[in-house]
Order: structure tokens, then C-alpha cells, then sequence
């Protein structure tokens, strides 16, 4: 490709609402353009980029035995009532009617289409398993779009749903596409991980999330270095710290705490640690009030919460209803002496606390030398509520976990009968009997990996991309092309030599001074670039310097196709 038969449009500055650098650089570098709220147009160059993550996802894809087809992204309402997602999917759906008032969607997912598809296809076992899978546009409205591509309304992803006769089938290709999905970063030169996560609204039993690593992510990711345990925080097992209660050694009294609300500025106050004190977080429901019992340095897990019995649709208490319940305002409340209305629960690591600190339930005063058994009633409910740390214990007992932040690229669902049982998806068995098919589901988001590898791989000049994802491999850059014919016609003939052996190669032929070819190739994140001139020229050279390279050198301009073809 020549620069002079391209499209480019660089900007020096960044948009106003661009916050992440994958954001203000795909801007920059003339990736995307910015139509209305979370809708960009792609650009050739940006284009570029994404057509070659999603080659690669492709051959994976395939080479996994997905068959690929191409769904409507238009759905009728009548499928998602089939399943009931019509009313609980939630305002990220986009509600349309055609010209006759009939409603449809913008299609966010496929379950309902592909299950469709599978009820009306599929009749016998000898058809199963079959694994299909698109590349296509989505939409959900997000509440707030930002961050560029990162969390855009409209999207690129590749959305694959497997059909079996029973969960072992269906297992062994959960697990082919672990391995596609694994292959699929590899390729693309991401550094990532694949952590066990919660189904969330697409449900079903087990599933896999898979992040690009990056201090900009969302998720917060638990790992262990000495072994391959690996979850989202949202779903990583906090097991208790400590083996039994110690045995109470203070008397509880009041101590005064005039201004002090938080666990830290308590814990400042009294010259103690914040791991002795317990924070009482209130909360409702199904109708009753609560009081969930954390160590003062740990943070409330919602999902683990939300999945206990009779804690699906909870929410926290407002100030009225505090006030209503404990006679006291937040930052004092605490689990001793509640009334039969106050149901305590309490965090595993918690219950084996003794001689902890907590709020008194009168302003202005909180509780030290509080113990279960003595000073208040044993918890009604023990459970691991809390979100892991640093230096936990891992859960398969084979170390000690580490945190990181990741970017969700790809998640894998076995969602078993859900879909197939609502939708009446069956087959015939070997014995004629009507059976309910099982399902995988399997995304990926095609152009979030893009800045997702961004956010992973930038610096102060621009992006730095992965080769396998490049916009081009290499860029020769001309100097002083408009003025030699001998660097008009070795750049030309170095530019075709390159082509032809397979090269993604771009010609910088535009005539513009060094400094501006240099700065636009670093910025679009181009790997390679080699740069061709008259004194150069002179000795039989040209001169090569990699991205992330501090130094150029010179390569024999006799070897450079070979020498090209050996990088990395």
C-alpha cells in the first residue's frame, strides 16, 4: 500500500471526552470516528486493524469446527418472550416497531435466533453436536457510553452457540474453545488470562471470562503464581483468615469516636490495626432489614450476596430506614443490642473474630471488646460475603492469591437447558425419545479487542501494536522522494519486493519532512519502519528501527527482505 493512494487523518489533539488512552489515541491516530454517543464509524485504518483480529478469530473458529452463518441483527419480540427476556433484559435493549406496529429489537445476543434455528433444524441425535457461530454488529444502549470502542452502543463481536445430547458433549467443546479462544490471544500477541467468572444475565452453569491485562481494566482479577487458579474478584473464594475465635480477652465498653465514621479513621483513633474492626452494612430484603457484618479493610461482594437464599433482589438500606431500624445514623451502627426487627449475617472471616471494634448504635460512639456468644448473639447466617485481598489464602490451598486488572475480551458460558427448554429446542435419541437439547454459548468482543490492546500497549508517542494486529507490518519511510529518483525507485522496488514475499507493507510517498513520517507511523503503532534516503543510499544501506526500539541501525539495503522477514 502507498501512503499517497491512502486515507489518513491524523490529529495532534484528542477529544475533550476521551479519558482512556485507548480512546484518545484511536481518535488520534485516525482509527475511529466519533458519530453520536457511543457510535463510532471505522475508519480504512482502523478497519484495517479489526479485519485482522477477526481473520484470526475466524481461522480458530473454524479450525475448532464452529460453522460460521449470519444472523439477522433485527429480532422479533415474540422470541424473547419465548424466554422471558423480553421484560427483564433492562433498558440496554433497543426497542424498535416497524411501519404495521409490530416490535422488535436491535439484537444485544442471539440465544432466542440460534435457538430458533436449532428447534426447526435439529430432529434427530445423529445431527449433534454442531457449534455455529457469526461475526456481526450488536447494539445495547449503555446508560453511559465512554471510552471510545471500549464500551461503545454499537459493536463488532463474534457470538458462537453450541447443540448437544448431554452435558459431556457439550463439556468436551466448552473445552475446544477454551483452547480457541486461549489460541485466538496467543495469535493476536495479547498478554491475557482466563478467569472462572459469574454467568451473570446470560445464565447457565459454568463460564470463563478471558481479559487482556491492563492497569485500565474494569475487572478486578485474583490469581495464584503457584498454581493455575484464576477468577474474577466477583466470584474468587475468600476463605476465612484464621482457624478458630480466640478466646475473649477484653471487657466490651464504649469509646468515644466524636467525629471518626470510617473503620480506618476508628481504628487511627484507638492506635489499633483496621483488621480488628468489623463495619455493619444495612441492608433489605425481601421485605426485612439487615445488618452484614465485614472486617473493617474488606469491601462488600455483591455478587456473592446476591446469591444467597432470599438476597436476589437486595439493596442497601437508605437513612430513613436506618434511623427507622437502629435509632442511630449511619457511620455509628453496629450489631450489639439490635431488636428482633435486625437480622445479623456476617462475613466468614468475621465469625472468628474476638475483641473486635464496631459501631454502638449511638452517635458519636462505637463498641471495643465486642465478642459472639457474650456480647451479641452468633450470626444468623455465616458466609463468605466479601471480596479477596492480596494475600489470601488461594482456594485451591496451593498458594497465595496476587490481584491484577483486566480487560473482558471473551466469555464462555455452558448454559445447558436454559434456552433449549424455554424454547421447546429438542431432539429425537437413539430410542425415539424427545430430549431438550444442551447448549454452549461462546463471545467474543471483535472490537474491543482492539482497544483492548491498545489500553496494554501504548506509550508517549503513540500505540504500540502487536504485529499480527498492526494496521501494516512495516512502513518505509522516503525521504526526500518528491526530489531523488534513486529513492523513488528503491523505495518502490523495496516496497513491491516486500509485497510480493507476503509483506504488509506501507509506502510513505507523500513527500513530507522526516519528522512527520516518523511521528504518524509511531502513533498508528506500525512495528517496523525503515527508512530509505541518499546518504543511505549512498552505502548500500538502509535504516531500520523497531517501535519500541531506543536506537535505529543500518541494514544492508542488499539483505533487508530477508532480514523483514525474520522479525518478530
Amino acid at each position: 500500500m502507498r501512503a499517497s493512494q491512502f486515507f489518513f487523518n491524523t490529529q495532534k489533539e484528542a477529544p475533550n471526552e476521551a479519558e482512556l488512552p485507548s480512546h484518545i489515541l484511536m481518535v488520534r491516530a485516525g482509527l475511529i470516528k466519533r458519530l453520536g454517543s457511543g457510535l463510532y464509524s471505522w475508519m480504512p485504518l482502523g478497519l484495517r486493524v479489526m479485519r485482522k483480529v477477526e481473520a484470526v478469530v475466524r481461522d480458530e473458529m473454524n479450525k475448532a469446527g464452529a460453522l460460521e452463518l449470519l444472523m439477522p441483527a433485527v429480532q422479533p419480540k415474540e422470541l424473547w418472550e419465548e424466554t422471558g427476556r423480553w421484560a427483564v433484559f433492562g433498558p440496554q435493549m433497543l426497542k424498535i416497531q416497524d411501519r404495521h406496529e409490530r416490535e422488535f429489537c436491535f439484537g444485544p445476543t442471539h440465544e432466542e435466533v440460534i435457538t430458533d434455528i436449532a428447534r426447526k433444524e435439529i430432529r434427530s441425535y445423529k445431527q449433534l453436536p454442531l457449534n455455529f457461530y457469526q461475526i456481526q454488529t450488536k447494539f445495547r444502549d449503555e446508560i453511559r457510553p465512554r471510552f471510545g470502542v471500549m464500551r461503545a452502543r454499537e459493536f463488532m463481536m463474534k457470538d458462537a452457540y453450541s447443540f448437544h445430547t448431554d452435558f459431556a458433549s457439550l463439556e468436551k467443546t466448552y473445552q475446544t474453545m477454551y483452547q480457541a479462544y486461549s489460541n485466538v490471544f496467543t495469535r493476536l500477541g495479547l498478554k491475557f488470562r482466563a478467569v472462572k467468572a459469574d454467568t451473570g444475565a446470560i445464565g447457565g452453569d459454568g463460564s470463563h471470562e478471558f481479559h487482556v491485562l491492563a492497569d485500565s481494566g474494569e475487572d478486578g482479577l485474583a490469581y495464584c503464581d503457584s498454581s493455575d487458579f484464576a477468577a474474577n474478584v466477583e466470584l474468587a473464594a475468600a476463605l476465612p483468615i484464621g482457624n478458630a475465635r480466640a478466646a475473649a480477652t477484653e471487657t466490651m465498653r464504649e469509646v468515644d469516636t466524636p467525629k471518626q465514621t470510617a473503620c480506618e479513621d476508628v481504628a487511627k483513633l484507638l492506635g489499633i490495626g483496621i483488621e480488628r474492626t468489623v463495619k455493619a452494612i444495612a441492608l433489605i430484603a425481601a421485605g426485612k432489614f439487615y445488618l452484614a457484618l465485614l472486617r473493617g479493610d474488606h469491601t462488600l461482594n455483591e455478587v456473592k450476596l446476591g446469591k444467597l437464599a432470599g438476597f436476589a433482589d437486595f439493596r442497601f438500606a437508605t437513612e430513613e430506614e436506618i434511623r427507622a431500624n437502629l435509632n442511630c445514623p449511619p457511620g455509628f451502627i453496629g450489631p450489639v443490642a439490635v431488636g428482633a426487627n435486625v437480622t445479623v449475617i456476617a462475613d466468614s472471616t468475621v465469625a472468628l473474630m474476638s475483641d473486635f471494634v464496631c459501631g454502638a448504635n449511638k452517635p458519636k460512639f462505637h463498641l471495643a471488646g465486642v465478642n459472639f456468644g457474650r456480647d451479641l448473639a452468633e450470626p444468623v447466617l455465616v458466609a463468605d460475603i466479601r471480596n479477596v485481598v492480596a494475600g489470601d489464602a488461594s482456594p485451591d490451598g496451593k498458594g497465595i492469591l496476587s490481584l491484577c486488572r483486566g480487560i473482558e475480551v471473551g466469555h464462555i458460558f455452558q448454559l445447558r437447558t436454559k434456552y433449549a427448554a424455554a424454547m421447546n429446542a429438542t431432539y429425537l435419541d437413539e430410542n425415539g425419545q424427545t430430549q431438550v437439547m444442551e447448549m454452549g454459548c461462546y463471545g467474543i468482543g471483535v472490537s474491543r479487542i482492539v482497544g483492548a490492546a491498545i489500553e496494554q500497549g501504548n506509550d508517549e508517542r503513540g500505540i504500540i501494536f502487536p504485529k499480527s494486529m498492526a494496521p501494516f507490518e512495516v512502513v518505509i519511510c522516503a525521504i526526500g522522494i518528491e526530489k531523488s529518483e534513486a529513492v523513488k525507485a528503491a523505495a518502490n522496488k523495496l516496497h513491491d519486493d516486500l509485497q510480493a514475499a507476503g509483506v504488509d507493507v506501507l509506502l510513505d510517498d507523500r513527500g513530507e519532512r522526516p519528522g512527520v513520517m516518523f511521528a504518524e507511523a509511531d502513533l498508528m503503532g506500525i512495528p517496523h519502519r525503515l527508512v530509505i534516503g541518499e546518504r543511505g543510499l549512498a552505502e548500500g544501506n538502509v535504516e531500520y528501527k523497531g517501535r519500541t526500539d531506543v536506537d535505529a541501525k543500518a541494514v544492508a539495503l542488499s539483505a533487508v527482505l530477508e532480514f523483514v522477514q525474520k522479525l518478530a
